[in-house]
Parts: C-alpha cells; structure tokens; sequence
C-alpha cells in the first residue's frame, strides 16, 4: 500500500510539469517569430529594389534619353521604400550584337547591325533590422541594377 502511496504522490508532482515545459519553448518560439518577420521584411524591401530598378529602366527603354524620368519611375514605383537611392541612371548605343557601346550616343556605332539603346537604372537602399541579431550586420545595404534595351535608328 506504501509503495501505491508514493507512485500517486509522484504522479501528482508532475502536473506541472507540462507549464514548465511551456515556459521554456515559448521564448524561442517568441524569437523565431521576430526573425520571420525581420527577414521578411527585409525580402520585401529586395523586392522593392528591384521592382523600383525595373520601373526605371523599362521608362528608360522607351526614352532613352529622359535620365530624369528613369530617376522618378524608379522613385515612383517604391515610394513606401526608407532611404531608396536611385543612382543617375545612364544610356548609349551600341550594336544589336553587344559590341560597340557609344555612351550618351555621343557618336552613334558604325555597325553591320541594328543600333539600339541600352539604359541601366541602379537602385539601392538601406535595411536596419529590428533587433541585434549576433554574427549579421544590424544595416544591410540593398541594391539591384537593372538594364534594357530597346530599338533604335
């Protein structure tokens, strides 16, 4: 009968047991969550970037010349984007073969093809996560270069 008495006594101190349990999983659960959401966040700010180089050089394709118009395309298509940096945005001629560039189309490519434009759009910004994580840098420098071309004379 003693030996019944003690295994009920046991039994009853393992009901907490389980809270115990609790108390230490929900901690790490806690942090896995904010790294979710922190490099979540910082993948839609990637996207955002590349978005905002795409907007500018596919404006760019159609004015190859408007280097300002790129500028606000890109700036236009991220506005929700902190400390978005659209570097100036460049264009030239070049051969439809890829050779012969001609910055600015200053003198155009004496080519056996088609002379066509080329616009690249660089867009960059800067990422701060929203805790300290050990061995990552707390700011991370986003940046993404886009380049069209299109037809030309």
């Amino acid at each position: 009968m003693r030996l019944i008495a003690q295994f009920e006594r046991l039994r009853r101190a393992e009901q907490g047991a389980s809270l115990v349990e609790l108390a230490m999983v929900v901690p790490f659960l806690f942090l896995l969550l904010i790294a979710a959401v922190d490099f979540g966040r910082m993948y839609f700010l990637a996207i955002e970037v590349a978005g905002a180089a795409e907007a500018g050089a596919t404006y760019g394709s159609q004015h190859p010349s408007d280097t300002a118009g790129m500028k606000v395309a890109a700036q236009n298509d991220a506005p929700d984007v902190p400390n978005l940096v659209v570097n100036t945005p460049t264009y030239g001629c070049e051969c439809s073969d890829g050779t012969l560039f001609s910055a600015s189309c200053a003198t155009t490519p004496s080519c056996t093809h088609n002379v066509v434009y080329r616009v690249t759009v660089t867009v960059t910004a800067s990422y701060t996560s929203m805790i300290p994580w050990t061995g990552i840098p707390s700011t991370i420098n986003l940046s993404n270069t886009a380049t069209m071309r299109s037809g030309g004379s």
